[in-house]
């Protein structure tokens, strides 16, 4: 079930299910996400290229694998795909797998109302909320920010987690 929309709802998103025909839009939008980083290595732009679309495979396969009952959510605004939000209800905590908006999107509050909204469903349903990060992600401040706090390590990435709300005895 897709976040409700309340502090996002000022945006005029939308969330649908993730079709065949977006992985053109999702390929680029992965890009975006690391293209400061592999433009940093000084590779070829083709190289660049192909290395990108590697790693968009690989993420892919990884997360379908492991996340077998996720939602597959692409973020829009008026009918055109803006990001993408990938989410899993598990037993415990709700575990949210990818967040990414396109750079035109990026730091204008997007990001953190829809974070808002689907810790919100969690507070209401009892859970909390873990993801992983990249530790030197700008991002983790903002995940900070919203009461996530690191509980381990796993080389590149960090898991935060922010607990579930306090029971009412």
């Amino acid at each position: 079930m897709p976040p409700p929309l309340r502090a996002a709802a000022r945006f005029g998103i939308a969330y649908r299910a993730e079709r065949e025909e977006d992985e053109p839009f999702l390929r680029a939008l992965y890009a975006s996400t690391r293209a400061d980083e592999v433009a940093a290595s000084g590779w070829p732009a083709t190289v660049q290229q192909a290395f990108l679309e590697q790693q968009f495979r690989a993420q892919l396969l990884d997360y379908r694998s492991t996340y077998r009952r996720a939602e597959w959510l692409v973020i829009e605004r008026a009918g055109e795909p803006i990001g993408r939000i990938y989410l899993d209800e598990m037993d415990g905590p709700i575990r949210i797998i990818d967040i990414s908006l396109l750079p035109a999107e990026r730091g204008a509050g997007l990001g953190t109302a829809i974070l808002k909204d689907v810790l919100a469903a969690g507070r209401a349903a009892g859970k909390g909320a873990s993801l992983h990060v990249l530790a030197r992600s700008p991002a983790r401040r903002l995940y900070e920010r919203l009461g996530f706090r690191q509980v381990a390590e796993a080389g590149l990435y960090v898991l935060m987690e922010r607990p579930p709300p306090a029971s009412k005895r």
